[in-house]
């Protein structure tokens, strides 16, 4: 139980933030308006994947250093779940740009930039289904996974503040914490981050679990 008080915590942040981000006043903005709200699902969800995709790389970094199976699969899982991360969080993304912009989707650096990052993570899966040899697919996968990675990161966070952008914090736009991510908003806005993230970390654990399970009935049908 004490290994776990991270999971209960979890569930306490976003249960908090599901109640107190849809009950909490939120500041009265020209064109934002309620849609404010999805600041506490959509940024949060980046935060989550950002740090699991780190922990991913950090898994295929040390596979790299010393192989293990183990080691392997916790990397691949990571990055699964990374991937979970950002789709979600572009959907959440464009439903707010329907409703604040007007559109799905704009030809945006920050979104196309987005785009194209879960488009480079997309081809990490493709390539591991592409081998059959266990210890070359770890080994190719784990050095395309630091190259996506760092392809990646600039595509969400530094590109698009380099460009003109519709986006909140990008292209001179100023960020949401500036202008308008007032004490109410702090309050729902933090345990958010937490909480988003450490459900990453979970679903991960989970996902590699199964997986290593798995990998032992394989290899014991093999003996």
């Amino acid at each position: 139980m004490k290994k776990n008080w991270w999971k209960a915590l979890t569930v306490v942040l976003l249960l908090y933030v599901a109640v107190a981000g849809l009950l909490m006043p939120v500041p009265r903005l020209a064109i934002l308006n309620e849609t404010i709200r999805n600041l506490y699902f959509h940024v949060p969800m980046w935060f989550g994947m950002t740090f699991i995709l780190v922990a991913s790389v950090v898994y295929s970094v040390r596979y790299l250093r010393n192989p293990s199976v183990e080691l392997d699969i916790r990397s691949h899982e990571a990055a699964r779940t990374g991937i979970l991360m950002g789709c979600v969080g572009l959907a959440t993304g464009s439903i707010w740009a329907k409703y604040t912009w007007g559109t799905w989707w704009t030809n945006d650096p920050k979104l196309n930039g987005a785009a194209i990052a879960m488009l480079i993570y997309g081809a990490y899966l493709v390539l591991r289904s592409s081998f059959t040899d266990e210890q070359q697919r770890a080994r190719v996968s784990a050095i395309y996974n630091i190259f996506a990675f760092a392809t990646a990161m600039p595509l969400f966070y530094i590109l698009p503040r380099l460009t003109d952008s519709l986006h909140p914090g990008a292209g001179g736009n100023p960020a949401f914490a500036r202008y308008d991510l007032d004490n109410d908003m702090r309050l729902v806005f933090y345990p958010a981050v937490i909480g988003w993230t450490l459900l990453a970390f979970w679903l991960a654990q989970v996902a590699s679990r199964i997986a290593l399970l798995k990998q032992k009935v394989y290899e014991k049908q093999l003996v």
